[in-house]
């Protein structure tokens, strides 16, 4: 690449940064990272090796393209030229070098404050001088510093050393080290990539209105979610025990009566007493739909086992069928169920703990 090429790609460059600038909103900054492709026209100083035999110091300049790959990494591609001028006691002339290569920056820091990099490049390098016209690799390495100052540009300065592998050029030397710094402006082009459209979590379901477990208690106010169905539950959606008391349903002696329908003649005197223990049983049953009860009868220890077993299916039938008589569905009882003289509540060796023995109870089951 000639001289001029140079001079219009840098020239174009230029352009490109002064119509991206016209974009930006004055002040405003933005993070390197956000998609787009940028330019980076570059010019700089080079400090020969002495082995060159070449005047130490010329200017060179170029032009790269690239973009961030990662918040702190880029990619360029370049290219540059540079022309020295060849000491006169190996015969004088032009030395110009032209070169075309790939380089990565790593970057530290935010990306909207001043941040230290690391350089490293490889490039193939064109020599054109009365000794040589050919290909050479080379390689480079520096470190240098960016800032953005815009929203769509950046400035950096780089320093670093470069290596080529020339042994054409001078046949009594092979390779050449130089040592350069470079300062560029970055101009980034279009619009940034568009920031991914996150939805917004779906709103919480209002719990006052969920009933997870089906126990007729609303989640915000259920203190033990996930009771199996059909178990009884307080206010606070715990399990709840019901107890369906029938103590004081206590029989006469030997009553009923085989064949005997009249519940208040069987039972022990005062009978109305009992009577509104039953209908309390009753409203409760009514108010629980989903209990089930085992209606069982029992008796004192006077008189034969099997007397008394027959005895107790008959307090047990009795009080059976004053609950279905009073609308509990016969479907929610199990029974009646006799247990004799078995499973005592008191004393069967006084006349009052033998009365509190023949009874009948009500047994829930969950």
């Amino acid at each position: 690449m000639n001289r001029k090429g140079l001079y219009f790609l840098i020239a174009l460059a230029l352009g490109g940064v002064g119509a991206v600038h016209a974009q930006d909103t004055a002040g405003a900054t933005t993070p390197s990272y956000d998609g787009r492709w940028y330019i980076a026209p570059t010019v700089g100083g080079y400090y020969n090796d002495t082995d060159r035999n070449t005047n130490s110091r010329q200017v060179y300049y170029g032009l790269g393209v690239g973009k961030f790959i990662a918040p702190n990494t880029s990619i360029d591609l370049f290219i540059d030229r540079t022309k020295r001028d060849i000491d006169s006691k190996i015969g004088g002339g032009n030395w110009a070098s032209n070169n075309f290569g790939v380089a990565a920056r790593y970057y530290f820091g935010a990306a909207d404050a001043w941040r230290p990099y690391l350089l490293a490049g490889v490039m193939g390098s064109y020599h054109k001088n009365r000794f040589n016209n050919g290909w050479a690799p080379a390689a480079e390495l520096g470190v240098g510093v960016s800032k953005s100052i815009t929203d769509s540009s950046d400035i950096r300065a780089e320093a670093g050393y470069r290596y080529d592998w020339d042994d054409k050029s001078q046949p009594k030397k092979n390779g050449y080290g130089d040592w350069f710094l470079g300062f560029s402006v970055v101009s980034r082009f279009g619009a940034p990539a568009a920031a991914p459209v996150v939805a917004p979590p779906p709103a919480a379901p209002d719990c006052s209105k969920l009933d997870s477990d089906g126990d007729g208690v609303n989640d915000c106010d259920d203190k033990c979610p996930n009771t199996p169905a059909g178990t009884i539950v307080g206010p606070d959606g715990c399990p709840q025990k019901v107890v369906i008391d029938l103590r004081g349903v206590n029989f006469k002696f030997d009553r009923p009566k085989k064949g005997e329908k009249d519940i208040k003649k069987a039972l022990a005197e005062p009978s109305a007493d009992s009577i509104a223990i039953l209908d309390q049983a009753v409203d409760t049953l009514n108010r629980y739909p989903q209990v089930k009860v085992t209606v069982a009868g029992f008796t004192d220890s006077v008189g034969k086992d099997a007397y008394n077993q027959s005895l107790s299916e008959r307090r047990a039938q009795i009080v059976y069928d004053y609950l279905t008589s009073h609308g509990v569905a016969a479907s929610r009882l199990e029974g009646p169920i006799g247990h004799g003289k078995n499973d005592p509540i008191d004393s069967n060796d006084t006349d009052a703990g033998r009365a509190r023995n023949r009874r009948t109870e009500l047994q829930v089951q969950q």
